[in-house]
Order: C-alpha cells, then structure tokens, then sequence
C-alpha cells in the first residue's frame, strides 16, 4: 500500500459512544491499557485466537460457537458467574491453553471496540505496540482518531497517555491535531514517564484489589512488542509482515 497523501489528522477523544463520530475516512485506534486491550494484545501475540464481546449475553453466545473457550473478563470490576479468569494481561500470559480461543468482556473497554465493527481499519492498541502502531497509520492512514475507552466517565490517566504518546509519534511524522483538546493532552503526555500512570484511579483500583501484577505488567512492557493489532468485526488478530504492508 503506498503511503497516503494530502492533510495528516490525529484526534484524540474518549468513550465508546464516540466511536460513531468516527466512522467516516477515520482510522480507528481502541485504546483500554487497564486492562481490556493491554489483555486482547498480549492474547493475539502469544497467537491465541481473542473475541471481544460487548455485553455477557454476548460473550456466552460466542462462546458456544468455540472449542472449549476461554472465558475472560469483567463487569464493573467483578468476573461473572461462569467465566474462568478476570481480565488480568498477566495472567493470561502465564497460561500456556494458547490452543483455547478466548472470549473477553469489559466494562467499557471491549464496547469501544465492538463499537467500531464494520469500520474497515480498527486497530486494537496498548503501551506495548507504541512505535508499531505508530510507523503503520503513517504508512497506510493519514486521518487516525484515538479513542480511549474510559471509566466512570473519566479519561483514565493510562489511556490519555498512551493516545498522546501515539498521537505525538504521528505529530513528529508530520499529522496535526485535530482541535485544542488533542493538542493539550499531547502537550500534557508527550514527555511524561510510563510511571505517571501508577498513581491513577485505574492504577489504585487495581491495587484495593488485589490486581497489582497487572499494574506491573503494564509498565513493564512498554513497546516490547513489534506486531499491529486489527479488530475485523469478530477477531483480533497480529498483523503479520505481508498484511501489514
């Protein structure tokens, strides 16, 4: 694919609901680091086949379509009835049923990417994709909205960081932000520590919960990873080396 021509755009915005302002000439980047797409990456890279359902309805009737599924995930901070693991990046990358396909369910995080099905480019990202990520949209998109998916209607820290950090990859490659907004949480982000993240209501939630290996994983694998995630409606899957060009 050549490299796209004309006007270079990033905006950055949050929520899934805003997916629909999006779906016209945007690529889309879903950006959950606490913990949806930090857990559907770090699945697709160890090549287990991941599902992101929008609600629990949806994520038992996935399921039955699947051999023996891997059910993953939350509502509001719980693990439904029936599910075999929370939505921990951690410890789905210390299991070794890669062979199990996984279904996976969040709060907001897997909404926002569920959102953006029927969108041609959908891309799945986290910390640890960062210059991945951002060497494809330069190569293939020259208008990328990052969405966050948020929390209790607040952009999380994580999430605002790890939109500027790319927004702010594309911004030296030559893309302007879009409104005010993106150019301030660029501005805000762009020089901050992967540790600014830590001491976020996401971070302390995982903390009054037991979850703190999640939080340890997140700042520990920052751009350890070389692969571009894509959502085609269904899956997340790796781009591979031929696909990706």
């Amino acid at each position: 694919m050549e490299r796209p021509n004309g006007p270079r755009t990033v905006v950055i915005d949050c929520f899934p609901e805003r997916v629909a302002a999006y779906r016209q000439g945007h690529a889309i980047v879903a950006i959950d680091v606490i913990r949806a797409t930090t857990t559907a990456v770090t699945a697709a890279a160890l090549g287990r086949a991941c599902y992101p359902v929008p609600t629990l309805t949806a994520a038992f009737a996935r399921a039955e379509c699947l051999a023996d599924p891997l059910l993953v995930g939350e509502l509001s901070g719980a693990m439904p009835d029936g599910f075999h693991m929370t939505n921990s990046p951690a410890d789905l990358a210390a299991r070794t049923d890669v062979h199990r396909p996984m279904v996976l369910l969040s709060t907001s995080g897997t909404r926002l990417v569920c959102n953006a099905g029927g969108i041609t480019d959908v891309y799945v990202s986290c910390l640890r994709n960062l210059r991945a990520q951002i060497d494809h949209l330069v190569r293939h998109h020259a208008t990328v909205a990052l969405i966050g998916a948020g929390s209790r209607d607040e952009f999380r820290d994580e999430d605002q960081l790890c939109c500027a950090w790319i927004a702010a990859g594309l911004c030296d490659a030559g893309y302007a932000p879009r409104d005010a907004d993106t150019f301030a949480l660029i501005e805000r982000w762009r020089n901050a520590s992967v540790e600014a993240i830590t001491d976020g209501a996401s971070a302390n939630y995982l903390r009054r919960s037991d979850h703190l290996r999640d939080l340890d994983f997140i700042v520990s694998h920052v751009d350890d990873l070389d692969r571009v995630f894509r959502y085609d409606g269904e899956q997340v899957t790796a781009l591979t080396a031929a696909n990706a060009a």
